[in-house]
């Protein structure tokens, strides 16, 4: 198995090359997707070039997330705390996208470092239900999913959040709204303790928890390539097996007694029956 990086690799590479090189006037005009359906685009004048605009569009959310606007909850207010006077944010955004950001590369700060303090509760639980549009994936999916909690078990994964998968809701979701009850793939909870999100452990602990159904989906179609594959394969060897039993291709000397045969299809045979 493998774990979806933590960041779009072209995007922060794009993003090191310019503030590296802010001296060279350089034009980018960049659009790509990237998985779960996320695009972004990048866009530098030689006019202007200290200043990149970022638009990022984001996938369709589920109908339990908390979006406005296109983005999740306080992704706004989160962005001018965490950025300030570097970025700008577009209001409308370009068209096409959910934010377009507008990053002057020359207020960047030296990195002094910074801390946050956040409240520390005993413990976080965190469900996913897990839904797919395709009955095969959803069974390949529920599959993973429970042999995926067994794995949790290992003597070796000790130290990993606990893991548990219910076909109905967890507790943890009386309250929740109906909408959000509604998993064909059962749901996924993981108990978070503060070890699981000290210090540099909080960053890896975010992201695997935020595309853990990415991570989901991912296999899930690496397990149903594979399985498609098996399956061609074996058809493949069927049909040379049969082709094997067929008689010698190499015409043979008919003597006046010899007989000869005609293997007949559905219809020949039934039109013979009939006759």
């Amino acid at each position: 198995m493998i774990l979806l990086q933590s960041q779009s690799r072209f995007l922060l590479q794009t993003l090191l090359n310019r503030v590296q090189n802010l001296e060279k006037a350089v034009e980018l005009d960049y659009l790509w997707v990237e998985f779960s359906d996320v695009r972004y685009h990048i866009l530098v004048s030689t006019k202007n070039p200290n200043v990149l605009l970022l638009s990022v569009s984001l996938p369709t959310p589920p109908p339990e997330a908390v979006f406005i606007g296109g983005l999740p909850g306080g992704a706004i207010e989160a962005i001018k705390a965490a950025y300030g006077v570097v970025v700008h944010i577009l209001d409308p955004p370009r068209d096409g996208f959910n934010l377009t950001l507008k990053l002057n590369l020359a207020k960047l700060p030296p990195d002094e470092g910074s801390t946050s303090s956040f409240p520390k509760p005993d413990k976080v639980t965190v469900v996913f239900p897990m839904r797919f549009k395709d009955s095969i994936d959803t069974a390949f999916a529920t599959s993973f999913l429970q042999e995926f909690v067994e794995a949790r078990r290992a003597a070796g994964l000790n130290n990993a959040p606990p893991c548990l998968w219910s076909p109905t809701p967890p507790l943890e979701l009386n309250e929740a709204p109906a909408e959000a009850l509604s998993a064909n793939a059962g749901f996924v909870s993981f108990v978070i303790f503060p070890r699981h999100v000290e210090g540099k452990k909080l960053d890896r602990t975010v992201w695997n928890l935020s595309t853990f159904h990415a991570y989901v989906s991912y296999h899930v179609k690496c397990s149903e390539g594979f399985m498609h594959t098996r399956m061609r394969r074996r058809v493949e060897s069927l049909i040379q097996a049969l082709d094997r039993a067929k008689p010698g291709g190499e015409e043979k000397k008919k003597s006046p007694n010899s007989r000869s045969f005609k293997r007949l299809s559905l219809s020949e045979a039934r039109a013979n029956s009939i006759s």
